[in-house]
């Protein structure tokens, strides 16, 4: 049986339609995201690759991956390219890729309960209203909005998942809140 790392085997190519991210909470785990799809763009998916169970899934690899918009409260991180703003601020994970300036702008995101009692201590807060995040998801066309933002932010990541729904994008929760098991997301 040969390896089909993850390919649909279906025969469905879909190496030119691409998969419209957008980022809201641009920490290290962001940053290891981007870093990621930078760093495994021109892997053979044909082969085993240390560190990703699929280089294709689906029909879709690594490199169908596009950034498309960001959201953050950083003062550090806002306003600057995606590209910068993930070694901005108190980021500090290892570096193993170079990621190309991506035409990115990180755009003031809504606090609510994202900045802690910690997080206050080391991050300021940056000036300025939220930005419209649902017409920016729109007007990016992103497909899919990556939550990223600290464990502890519940209600901001619930007002984030709002906002996807009412853009009509995908919704990926990357941390210990509950939202598809809740009826009321139905």
């Amino acid at each position: 049986m040969s390896n089909s790392n993850g390919h649909s085997g279906n025969g469905a190519d879909r190496r030119d339609e691409k998969v419209r991210v957008a980022i809201v909470g641009v920490g290290n785990c962001a940053n290891s995201f981007i870093q990621g799809v930078e760093y495994y763009k021109n892997a053979d998916s044909s082969d085993q690759v240390p560190g990703l169970m699929h280089v294709d899934l689906g029909g879709y690899h690594v490199n169908n991956i596009e950034f498309v918009a960001a959201f953050d409260i950083d003062q550090e991180k806002v306003g600057k390219d995606l590209s910068e703003a993930i070694w901005s601020g108190q980021n500090d994970t290892i570096k193993f890729a170079e990621v190309p300036n991506l035409g990115v702008k990180v755009e003031r995101g809504m606090t609510l309960d994202g900045l802690g009692k910690y997080l206050k201590q080391k991050i300021t807060k940056a000036p300025g209203p939220t930005a419209d995040i649902v017409k920016i998801l729109q007007d990016s066309k992103a497909d899919v909005l990556v939550c990223y933002l600290p464990v502890g932010s519940e209600d901001a990541v619930k007002w984030y998942v709002e906002q996807a729904i009412a853009a009509g994008v995908g919704f990926v929760n990357c941390l210990p809140v509950f939202i598809a098991r809740e009826d009321y997301w139905d």
